[in-house]
């Protein structure tokens, strides 16, 4: 029988490989919507199914990025290029499939990158992160190159939360004891799992909370007394004792306008 420990690097691969080819299509369907020539379909398609892997094996040290050194990686991405630029991924089918490739990248290429910092030795804290980066490293790239935000700033889709949820999951059923190769794929299943349902649901994270304490003092006196006028809405934010009002500034004449 073989052993686990063996049996992992191989698991390993496949995963890769399938986040490869999930994000290398979503890279070419992309290219696509943006209507441009085949040079960007193979732009896209590389930066989007290689680049969170080429991020994590540089950051490793652990030798050349296993993208450039085995050869099913970069012939993965290529041919999803082709496949993108000569198929129109488009219509009801593919809306209904879109979220299923997304989520099987998320979670794939999250868990392979765990797995393989923990493999390089590293610890839980920096084996998480790699796999977050492996996830969503080469989206993020394709994003920028685009010149949009990365979709793992905001939006509906937890990205990297359900790619945190991915290596934890790995970190904690090797930590209790766990040695089998079902370990990444149950990780690839729970962070693709949030993926989906954060998509369908509408999830997302809370934006940065903007506090005003003279809108609370506001709200607070309203409350108090009714007839107050803060309470209907006439209430400005207080002066400090060391700052003074700045006076209005007139608007320059012609002479003043003229620099005479």
């Amino acid at each position: 029988m073989t052993e686990p420990t063996t049996v992992i690097p191989d698991v390993l691969r496949i995963l890769d490989i399938t986040g490869i080819l999930a994000n290398a299509l979503l890279g070419g369907a992309l290219a696509r919507r943006y209507r441009l020539d085949p040079v960007g379909f193979v732009t896209l398609a590389v930066l989007s199914g290689l680049g969170g892997g080429v991020i994590r094996d540089v950051l490793l040290q652990q030798g050349p990025p296993v993208a450039l050194t085995d050869p099913a990686y970069l012939t993965t991405a290529l041919l999803a290029a082709l496949l993108a630029w000569s198929v129109q991924f488009q219509g009801k089918l593919w809306q209904r499939v879109f979220p299923w490739i997304d989520a099987l990248a998320i979670g794939a290429w999250a868990s392979a990158g765990t797995e393989k910092a923990l493999l390089a030795g590293l610890g839980w804290v920096p084996a998480i992160l790699l796999g977050v980066v492996t996830a969503v490293g080469g989206g993020a790239v394709r994003d920028v190159i685009l010149g949009r935000m990365p979709a793992i700033f905001g939006g509906s889709t937890l990205y990297a939360t359900s790619a945190t949820l991915s290596g934890v999951t790995v970190v904690t059923l090797r930590e209790i004891g766990y040695v089998g190769p079902e370990v990444p794929l149950i990780a690839t299943f729970l962070g693709g799992a949030l993926c989906l349902i954060s998509r369908w649901r509408g999830w997302g994270l809370p934006a940065e909370p903007r506090w005003s304490s003279a809108r609370r003092r506001a709200a607070k006196v309203a409350r108090s007394f009714p007839n107050h006028p803060a309470a209907r809405g006439r209430v400005r934010p207080p002066v400090s004792d060391d700052e003074t009002p700045t006076p209005a500034r007139k608007p320059p004449s012609d002479e003043e306008h003229r620099g005479t």
